[in-house]
């Protein structure tokens, strides 16, 4: 059983980094949220699935099939944060489409601040701590 979880988590992770290095937007967050979601089934199943339970009390004998708590409460909490995190990405990919008109990163270099005299962006070329490139 732990085997097919193993390939189940590995290929959601995958299928996350495939889309995440994507070069449209929508699926860069559609694959952030993949990894999100692999991460919490990764904590989910370290908590384990069956076994006895964290806390008995004095005269009662345990069940089977008691799990530790502590990571599902990680994994509640790290899914709120991971649907307020889709929420915003999914905002800004669609705020960075309506103003370009362009869904593909590829695209978006007007964005860029331009190149100075050395290569480096002209917006650093006031810093006196900066070393020159060889």
């Amino acid at each position: 059983m732990s085997a097919v979880l193993v390939f189940a988590i590995g290929a959601v992770l995958a299928a996350g980094l495939f889309l995440a290095m994507s070069r449209h937007l929508l699926r860069v967050v559609v694959g952030v949220s993949l990894i999100g979601a692999a991460a919490n089934l990764m904590l989910f199943v370290s908590g384990r699935l069956g076994g006895t339970p964290p806390v008995i009390e004095a005269g009662l004998q345990a069940l089977d099939g008691g799990t530790n708590p502590l990571p599902q409460a990680l994994v509640l909490t790290a899914i709120v944060i991971g649907f307020a995190l889709t929420c915003f990405s999914l905002i800004l990919a669609l705020a960075v489409r309506q103003s370009s008109d362009q869904g593909d990163a590829d695209h978006l270099v007007e964005a860029e601040p331009p190149a100075g005299s050395d290569g480096m962006p002209a917006v650093l070329d006031d810093a006196p701590d900066r070393e020159p490139r060889a």
